[in-house]
């Protein structure tokens, strides 16, 4: 039997957004605290956590809400890590170069050392949804790095892990959670825990209606991912009702999670704010794994076809 692992304590911040970005930095802070003296050791925020969702419509001026990495709430959050001694996932919009937008997760070692960025891979383009104006997916081939950062562990088709102090870490973002090759593929690179930092809400004249069924199938989706991998997955999401003028505004309805790799709830939230903390144990990814041989039995000569958009007639 191989030696033991240590568990490793994960939380995920589920919380809305305040009138600036000041302030609402000021309270992730204080919510990150609170979570470190619980014991948490590797802390997820919400998708672009430090600012309302801008992109509910087309507003060149919003560009202005991206900034720099490393910038000041790297800088600011790096301080926080290194002293609590945390590792800390922060997605932030990501200014990379005139003109160059990402929607980005910058992964902070509990040492204080920003270790690289993860930048979303899927870009979607629905109603109050028009990702595709504000950000440029991640390079497939042999992402860019910011400078002065080492950059992942290990990277294979823009997909990433990170080499923490207490686990090695995935981070996918968002709607990338739809998608089960970039789950696969980070798993494959050696994840013990995917992470999914999120802004997913109802449209309120359709939440009636689907607003139950749509949580379902975002949580199912992901635990998914879980157990054909067998690895743990965390989501935040955000909460509250965020308006835009000439419309309903879009309701983020929180329901964050943690599952291991059965796909067991080890937390899990409503709609209102909270952070969830749990331990997670690695030594029950080979457990899983042994038993259930999901990867041993993958028939990766047969897997061409996925490659093409689509193989009907």
């Amino acid at each position: 039997m191989p030696a033991a692992r240590a568990p490793f304590t994960v939380a995920v911040i589920q919380d809305g957004v305040l009138a600036t970005t000041e302030a609402t930095l000021a309270a992730t802070i204080t919510r990150i605290r609170d979570a470190a003296a619980k014991g948490a050791q590797v802390i997820c925020l919400k998708e672009l956590f430090n600012a309302p969702y801008f992109c509910k419509k087309l507003d060149a001026s919003r560009f202005d809400l991206a900034e720099p990495v490393p910038g000041p709430t790297v800088t600011a959050l790096a301080a926080v890590a290194k002293e609590l001694a945390v590792v800390l996932v922060v997605p932030i919009y990501e200014k990379q170069a005139p003109g160059v937008y990402r929607n980005s997760a910058v992964v902070i070692d509990a040492d204080g050392t920003a270790l690289g960025v993860y930048r979303k891979m899927h870009i979607p383009h629905d109603p109050m949804f028009e990702e595709k104006y504000y950000f440029a997916p991640g390079d497939s081939d042999a992402p860019v790095q910011p400078a002065g950062m080492r950059g992942p562990a290990a990277e294979a088709g823009g997909f990433m892990v990170w080499k923490t102090r207490y686990a090695t870490i995935g981070v996918l973002i968002c709607w990338d959670q739809w998608y089960p090759e970039g789950a696969r593929i980070t798993s494959l690179l050696g994840a013990d825990i995917l992470f999914y930092p999120t802004a997913i809400g109802w449209h309120p004249a359709e939440k009636a209606e689907w607003g139950a069924a749509q949580v379902d199938a975002w949580r199912t989706a992901q635990r998914a991912h879980a157990i054909a991998n067998g690895v743990f997955v965390a989501a935040p999401n955000r909460v509250g009702l965020e308006p835009e003028a000439g419309t309903d505004g879009i309701e983020f309805f929180g329901h964050s999670f943690i599952v291991d790799p059965y796909g067991r709830y080890l937390a899990e939230a409503k709609t209102g704010e909270t952070t969830l903390i749990a331990q997670c144990d690695p030594n029950l990814i080979e457990y899983t794994r042994r038993n259930w041989p999901f990867l041993r039995d993958r028939r990766i000569d047969a897997y061409e076809p996925i490659l093409s958009r689509w193989i009907g007639h």
